[in-house]
C-alpha cells in the first residue's frame, strides 16, 4: 500500500467500523445523582474497549432543560453540569484516544431549546438581529395555525408567541423550535458550532435528524396518506403525524447545499465524519442523495431495521433497494438504538433470546457498511417494562397507552450484581434498573464463555480478520433465501463468505455450498447430506 492510499484508509477508518451508542444519562453515574455523566464514560472505557468496537457516538450531553432529554439544546458549546464539564469532555476524547477509540458527538442542528439565547432574542421582536433565525409565520385570517403540519409528539407544529404575535414552527415538542436554515447568518453560525468541537478533537458527529433543517417557505399544506400507506419509521403508525405525506415540512433541496458546507467543513480536519440521521418519506432515497459523491455526508443512518418488521423479505427488500441506488454512498445499520424498542424484544419470540442477541449482532454486522450497536445490545438485554408512575419520556407520557415512549430502551446499564442498582449510582436511578438485565449484568456474563457478552467480544474481534465482512461487496441471494431464512454472500478479492440467518424461532435447513465450511456458526451443525441445520435464530458464515 503506497503512503497515500494508507493515508486514506486510515482517514476512512468509519468505513465498516462498528460504533457504540453510549446514551450518557444510563450508561454510569459516578456523582451518585441518579444520572449517568461524562466521567462514567471514562470509568468504563475499558469496558468498551474491549468490545472490540472502533468508536464511541455519544448522545447529547449539551446544556440543556432536559425537556426531550439533551436533544433540546440550549448552549450547543457547553456541557450540562448533570453531566460534569468542559474539561470532563477534553478527557474523555484523551483518554478515548489512548484505548484507541474515535469519538463521534450527536449534533441536534434542526431545532434549539426554546431556552437558547438565540431564540429568546428571535421571539423578542421581528426587527431583531436574529428575527430570522427560527421558522415564525403569521396566523391565517381566523387565527388558526399557518398550515396542516404536524409534530411528532403530537398536535400542530406551530406554537402561537404571544410576544411576536406569530407562530413558530416545531417539528418536535412546543419547547423545540425549528431552526431557519434559509438564513445566511444562521447557517453560518451553525458551521461555527461544528467547528468548536472539530477544534476540541472529535471525530465526527452523528447528525440528529439532518433531513429536517429546511422546510418549503411557502409553507404548502401536506397531503392527507391514506390507511393503508402509513408505516411507522421513528414514530408509531397510530401517531397522527403518520397520516400525512411529509412533503413540505421536511428533506427540501435546499438541505444539499448546507450539507455540501458542512463536508467542506470536515474536510479541513482529516479522518473526521458524519454520520446523518435520516427519517423520510423514502428513506432509502434520501440517503442516496445525501451521501453521494465525496461533497455529502460520508454515510447515511437511517429507520428501516429499527422498524416492527421482521422476515428475510424485508430485509433482502431493505438491503436490495438501498444497494441499487447509493452508488458509491456508503450505509450505516443499526437495529437498536435509544429511540426504538430493543431488538431482542422488537423482533425476537421471548424464547432463545440469547441466541436471538448473538444472531441479530451477526447479522447487521455481515451487512456491507457500517454498524452502530446501542449499549446493552452487547449484553442481550430486552426491553424494559416501565409502569406508568415511572415514564419520563414526553413522548410516552403524551400517547399512553397506545405508545408508552422510548423509557424502555433508555433503563440504566447493569454492571454487577452486589452493588445498589447493580452499579449503575449509589443514588436513585432515573429510569428504574431492570430486574431481568439486574439478574443479566456485565459482571454475571463476563464470568459465562457462552454468554453474549463474550460472544459479542469474540465475533468482533473475528470480524476484523475478515476484509469481505468489513469493506467486502454484497450479493443478496434471493433464490435461496425462504420464509424463514436469510442468504446472502459477501466478497472481497478472493475471499468469499456465504451467510445465512435463521429469522425463526423453529428449525431449518439450508443447502449451503458444495465444499463450504463453517467458519462461525451458533445452532448450526452439518447434515450428512451437506445440508446446514440451524436451530432456532441460528446461524452460519461459510467459507
Amino acid at each position: 500500500m503506497t503512503e497515500s492510499n494508507a493515508t486514506q484508509a486510515q482517514h476512512e477508518w468509519w468505513r465498516g467500523a462498528v460504533i457504540y451508542q453510549v446514551y450518557p444519562r444510563s450508561f454510569c453515574d459516578t456523582n451518585g445523582d441518579g444520572i449517568g455523566d461524562i466521567q462514567g464514560i471514562i470509568k468504563k472505557l475499558d469496558y468498551i474497549a474491549e468490545l472490540g468496537v472502533d468508536a464511541l457516538w455519544v448522545s447529547p450531553f449539551f446544556k440543556s432543560p432536559m425537556k426531550d432529554f439533551g436533544y433540546d439544546i440550549s448552549d450547543y458549546r457547553d456541557v450540562d453540569p448533570i453531566f460534569g464539564k468542559l474539561t470532563d469532555f477534553d478527557e474523555l476524547i484523551a483518554k478515548a484516544k489512548q484505548h484507541g477509540l474515535k469519538i463521534v458527538i450527536d449534533q441536534v442542528l434542526s431545532h434549539t431549546s426554546d431556552q437558547h439565547a438565540w431564540f429568546q432574542e428571535s421571539s423578542r421582536s421581528k426587527t431583531n438581529p436574529k428575527a430570522d433565525w427560527y421558522v415564525w409565520a403569521d396566523a391565517k385570517a381566523d387565527g388558526s395555525p399557518p398550515n396542516n403540519w404536524i409534530s411528532i409528539f403530537g398536535g400542530s407544529a406551530w406554537e402561537w408567541h404571544e410576544g411576536r404575535q406569530q407562530y413558530y414552527l416545531h417539528n418536535f415538542l412546543k419547547s423545540q423550535p425549528d431552526l431557519n436554515f434559509h438564513s445566511d447568518a444562521l447557517r453560518q453560525q451553525i458551521l461555527h458550532e461544528l467547528e468548536f468541537w472539530l477544534q476540541r478533537g472529535v471525530d465526527g458527529f452523528r447528525l440528529d435528524a439532518i433531513n429536517f433543517c429546511y422546510h418549503d417557505q411557502s409553507l404548502r399544506d401536506n397531503p392527507f396518506k391514506p390507511v393503508e400507506k402509513r408505516t411507522g419509521r421513528g414514530f408509531s403508525p397510530d401517531n397522527p403525524y403518520a397520516a400525512q405525506y411529509h412533503l413540505y415540512d421536511n428533506t427540501q433541496s435546499e438541505n444539499i447545499a448546507f450539507l455540501e458546507s458542512v463536508r467542506a467543513l470536515l474536510d479541513r480536519y482529516p479522518g473526521t465524519v458524519t454520520l446523518g440521521e435520516i427519517n423520510s418519506e423514502d428513506s432509502l432515497k434520501t440517503l442516496a442523495e445525501y451521501t453521494q459523491g465525496k461533497t455529502r455526508l460520508h454515510m447515511g443512518y437511517n429507520f428501516e431495521l429499527l422498524a416492527d418488521e421482521f422476515s428475510p423479505h424485508h430485509f433482502l427488500h431493505t438491503v436490495g433497494a438501498l444497494e441499487e441506488v447509493i452508488g458509491e454512498g456508503w450505509p450505516c445499520w443499526a437495529v437498536s438504538n435509544h429511540d426504538v424498542t430493543r431488538v431482542v424484544s422488537r423482533w425476537g419470540s421471548g424464547k432463545h433470546n440469547n441466541d436471538f442477541a448473538k444472531m441479530a449482532l451477526v447479522l447487521a454486522a455481515s451487512l456491507r457498511g457500517t454498524l452502530c450497536v446501542y449499549q446493552g445490545e452487547e449484553l442481550g438485554f430486552t426491553q424494559a417494562d416501565i409502569a406508568r408512575e415511572d415514564l419520563q419520556d414526553p413522548f410516552g407520557i403524551e400517547f399512553w397507552p397506545d405508545f408508552k415512549g422510548r423509557d424502555g430502551c433508555r433503563t440504566p446499564m447493569a454492571w454487577d450484581t452486589s452493588s445498589t442498582n447493580a452499579g449503575f449510582s449509589d443514588g436513585k436511578p432515573w429510569l428504574p434498573v431492570d430486574d431481568a438485565h439486574r439478574r443479566n449484568n456485565v459482571s454475571v456474563q463476563q464470568q459465562d464463555p457462552e454468554s453474549v457478552l463474550n460472544f459479542y467480544k469474540q465475533f468482533l474481534q473475528w470480524r476484523r480478520t475478515m476484509p469481505a465482512l468489513v469493506s467486502g461487496e454484497i450479493n443478496l441471494n434471493t433464490s435461496s433465501s425462504t420464509d424463514q431464512l436469510l442468504v446472502f454472500r459477501r466478497t472481497n478479492h478472493d475471499t468469499e463468505i456465504h451467510a445465512c440467518f435463521n429469522l425463526s424461532d423453529s428449525t431449518a435447513v439450508w443447502n449451503a455450498a458444495a465444499g463450504s465450511q463453517i467458519a462461525l456458526g451458533n445452532g448450526a451443525k452439518r447434515n450428512d447430506n451437506g445440508t446446514i441445520e440451524l436451530g432456532p435464530y441460528g446461524f452460519a458464515l461459510c467459507i
